[in-house]
């Protein structure tokens, strides 16, 4: 069985080997064990009853509190050409009688259930009829008090397996739990001495930070502007705090931004996720409630405005970030004033025990005591659900990357601190930016500060660099900016200690995850043909094809169908339905084509620099020089 489940890898999802530990787990459920996989977001959980579910006779149910994820999933799944439906409260009586229907005829391999569904007596009659192969319970936490997510309704899927009258292999899968959460998944699905696989909970591809003393919506703003056409979510603790930031995102600042709440209708809601998943929408601000079972692979950033109630909550919302497997962040801001709100929710849930507030306290103690660590913030995580695979450095998130990236900028600052007092402390920020990179403008020439010997001193910088550092020693009191319409630049004690050698700068190298690969001009011509291929078919743009197939197309160039299969991701089913348009796009594109396409691009740039224009002849491997380019350049960008 386990050489068929392979075959069917590689046939119908297009990849040649399992991803760790889920080879595992289908030999387990193949070989009719009950099972427990905990496996980190983005791990691959779906397939570990999927492919059974097309190996064994007969259709596997899928237990899941997440409607959005059977949606993805199904129609993901019509896409390969397997035959899967969903029942929940979102069909009309029409589309239920057509699914009942669908199970009767034998035409369905896959069947996802909401857990309200399995109490109903009439329904069980009816699934007692069908031939169950076996049963998986995903997000399987929601059946502990001890799980950030518990859910009564969990409590009555021991009873509907036992009203099937007949011993199943029961799978349960999950991306968050502690030790003690999966004790009570084993003892309350009454599961026969179980395989257990553990993945291990860290995302690698996640670096992970907390912001302190920054404005939310500031910081927010711009994150987004120097991550521009990417996909992102912003969870927020209350409706207001999410109307508030979306209100200054759209209206003020312009950004392609929805919202998720439960003030808003379920039309709203559903309109709202749907533009979000098909990449109508680039940025979700959200309570809690949006994202549970959101298959989009493609999200590069969860930034978290306000602290979550736990660990879990947290670990789960981030880990929605990267799916796909390449670079993502994960940011938490924390103010200490968010914890009030936190345990006013947990004071406020009448439904909510006494036992069940002291835990929710404890986890939020936890909570706060990850958002003010000095250490590494994977370990602590990793720790927290019993993994000890990290040991006190990462190498990936924000207290880590501090310890190792400090840079010496003495030297820069005295170079600006020298400017500043040629030109006599007479100057505004744009000025003293442009004296240094040795641009030369009308008022400049005037004042003959073209003349003075720091004209230029800094011109190896960029534009962006330089702006970016003048703020950073106004802000840190080096050097000051007067106060009035026009402020000028001053000097201060602090800066005659710099150039004293009485005071040395020193700054943790900003952590920028590098997203390249976004701007490869192949890339974007891809992700332009499937976003037109995804509105045609009415399915989310990534389940066409992920953002790792689309860049290793793009890396790869495939020429012919033998080469699109050896593609991530691009199976039979997938390529019989889209490869040869993919193919037509990617052998349309020569390298002159590219070249042209990425000068275009570059001319459109606001200013040019140096260092970019000399990235640009390694790129397109120009044999011309620099200054000779930046004519040629310049001249093109105001013909």
């Amino acid at each position: 069985m386990k050489k068929e489940a392979i075959v069917l890898l590689k046939k119908i999802y297009g990849y040649d080997s399992f991803r760790k530990g889920q080879d595992y787990i289908v030999n387990s459920i193949l070989n009719r064990r009950d099972t427990i996989g905990i496996m980190a977001t983005g791990g691959g959980k779906s397939i570990c009853y999927q492919i059974p579910s097309l190996i064994f006779d007969g259709v596997g149910i899928v237990i899941s509190p997440l409607i959005s994820l059977m949606k993805d999933q199904v129609d993901a799944l019509k896409v390969l050409g397997i035959k899967a439906i969903y029942i929940n409260s979102t069909l009309t009586k029409e589309e239920f009688i057509k699914a009942i229907n669908e199970l009767r005829y034998n035409n369905v391999k896959l069947l996802y259930l909401a857990p309200e569904r399995i109490t109903n007596e009439k329904f069980i009659k009816l699934i007692r009829e069908i031939n169950i192969s076996f049963i998986a319970v995903d997000e399987a936490h929601c059946i502990s008090q001890w799980g950030h997510d518990f859910r009564k309704s969990y409590l009555e899927i021991p009873k509907f397996i036992k009203a099937m009258n007949k011993k199943l292999p029961i799978l349960a899968l999950t991306a968050t739990a502690t030790p003690r959460v999966v004790e009570d998944i084993e003892k309350f699905l009454e599961m026969e001495n179980p395989f257990k696989y553990i993945s291990g909970f860290d995302r690698e591809n996640i670096f992970f930070k907390v912001e302190k003393s920054v404005i939310a919506d500031a910081y927010i703003s711009k994150y987004i502007r120097s991550h521009k056409n990417m996909s992102g979510i912003i969870y927020a603790n209350t409706r207001k705090e999410v109307e508030g930031l979306y209100q200054y995102l759209k209206e003020v600042k312009g950004y392609n931004v929805g919202k998720y709440h439960a003030g808003l209708s379920k039309e709203e809601r559903s309109e709202m996720q749907e533009a979000f998943l098909k990449d109508d929408i680039e940025i979700m601000v959200a309570t809690n409630a949006f994202g549970m079972g959101i298959d989009k692979s493609n999200i590069r950033y969860v930034i978290h405005k306000n602290i979550p109630r736990d660990l879990e909550s947290y670990y789960q919302e981030a880990g929605r970030a990267g799916r796909d497997g390449l670079p993502s962040e994960a940011i938490l801001i924390f103010n200490e004033e968010d914890i009030a709100t936190q345990e006013f929710f947990i004071e406020a849930n009448e439904e909510t025990s006494d036992e069940q507030r002291k835990i929710k306290r404890r986890k939020l103690d936890e909570m706060v005591r990850y958002a003010n660590l000095t250490s590494c913030y994977r370990e602590f995580i990793l720790k927290y659900f019993g993994d000890k695979r990290i040991k006190n450095y990462c190498g990936n998130c924000g207290n880590c990357r501090n310890i190792k990236d400090v840079e010496d900028l003495t030297i820069e600052a005295k170079k600006v601190i020298s400017c500043i007092g040629r030109a006599k402390e007479k100057i505004g920020t744009s000025t003293l930016i442009n004296i240094l990179l040795g641009k030369a403008d009308t008022k400049i020439e005037r004042k003959k500060l073209n003349e003075i010997t720091t004209f230029g001193l800094m011109k190896e910088k960029s534009q962006e660099w330089l702006e970016e550092f003048v703020n950073f020693l106004i802000a840190e009191n080096y050097i000051e900016l007067t106060a009035g319409s026009f402020p000028i630049v001053q000097l201060n004690k602090n800066s005659f200690d710099i150039l004293k050698n009485l005071k040395t700068i020193k700054r943790k190298v900003n952590e920028v995850i590098s997203f390249d690969y976004y701007e490869d001009t192949l890339f974007k011509e891809l992700n332009f043909l499937r976003k037109k291929i995804s509105e045609k078919e009415e399915v989310a743009p990534y389940i066409i094809f992920s953002d790792t197939s689309l860049l290793e197309m793009a890396e790869k160039k495939p020429k012919n169908r033998w080469e699109m299969l050896k593609i991530k991701g691009v199976g039979n089913q997938k390529f019989k339905n889209y490869g040869e348009e993919f193919l037509k796009t990617i052998n349309k594109f020569t390298d002159e084509d590219i070249k042209k396409i990425k000068i275009e691009n570059f001319i459109d740039e606001k200013y040019l620099d140096i260092e970019k224009i000399e990235n640009l002849k390694k790129d397109l491997n120009l044999k011309i020089d620099t200054e000779l380019l930046k004519d040629i350049l310049i001249k093109n960008l105001f013909l």
